[in-house]
């Protein structure tokens, strides 16, 4: 997919200048702010299509721009450009509402890679079906086939591939699936995710030790590839 209206966030002036040539060259209309509060103006008036969002940023940072955009109702998808070994950045983002993340160094490639799946993504529509695999998910009925035969889910199982499944190619924290899935009054410990994951692999993975699906974030949660 090409073209978009994408909007950088980023204070460094080789880095911005590098991305606008690579995304430009790609089909895109660019914007770039060096600031947070810049940034979080084009946000609000320019409508972009996507931002790619850095953290430390002068005047406003990442989070509070992060908060901000999804305080006023916008669902725009925000990618992260975050440093190597900031694993508590990168879950703060992305529980304030970041749809993915990408450490630096990164090739280019990678990243309009993933720029690309999330403007495709959020141009779909929401659907009753999700196909992955041999698998069809029913939300509606509430059932998950398999080349047509049933596959018997929990309900906790269900509620959590649905959750995936409305969120492909998102990077999922721990703390967002909890809240999702068991909801905020339980008591429930990150364990409580990994066991059911575990059990909803078994159920739904070629290989649950290789999973194609349900891809494990090291040190940040899960990943839903339908493919």
């Amino acid at each position: 997919m090409k073209g978009g209206r994408l909007l950088i966030v980023e204070d460094e002036p080789a880095l911005i200048r590098g991305l606008k040539d690579s995304f430009t060259s790609r089909g895109y209309e660019v914007l770039t702010a060096a600031d947070g509060e810049s940034g979080l103006q084009l946000a609000f008036s320019a409508d972009p299509d996507l931002i790619l969002l850095d953290i430390m940023l002068p005047r406003v940072n990442g989070f509070e721009i992060c908060r901000a955009i999804r305080a006023h109702n916008l669902e725009t998808p925000i990618l992260m450009l975050t440093a190597k070994g900031q694993e508590e950045d990168i879950i703060l983002g992305l529980n304030l509402g970041a749809d993915d993340y990408i450490t630096k160094p990164f090739r280019i490639g990678e990243l309009a890679a993933r720029a690309n799946a999330l403007l495709r993504r959020s141009k779909l529509k929401p659907a009753d079906i999700c196909r992955f695999g041999d698998f069809e998910l029913d939300t509606a009925a509430h059932r998950l086939f398999r080349r047509g035969i049933e596959v018997e889910l929990t309900a906790k199982e269900f509620k959590l591939l649905s959750h995936f499944a409305s969120r492909p190619g998102r990077a999922l924290t721990r703390t967002d699936i909890l809240n999702a899935v068991w909801g905020h009054s339980v008591i429930v410990t990150p364990r409580s995710i990994d066991r059911c994951v575990a059990t909803l692999r078994a159920k739904v993975e070629q290989d649950p030790h290789r999973p194609a699906f349900i891809q494990t974030i090291r040190d940040i949660g899960y990943r839903f590839e339908p493919g």
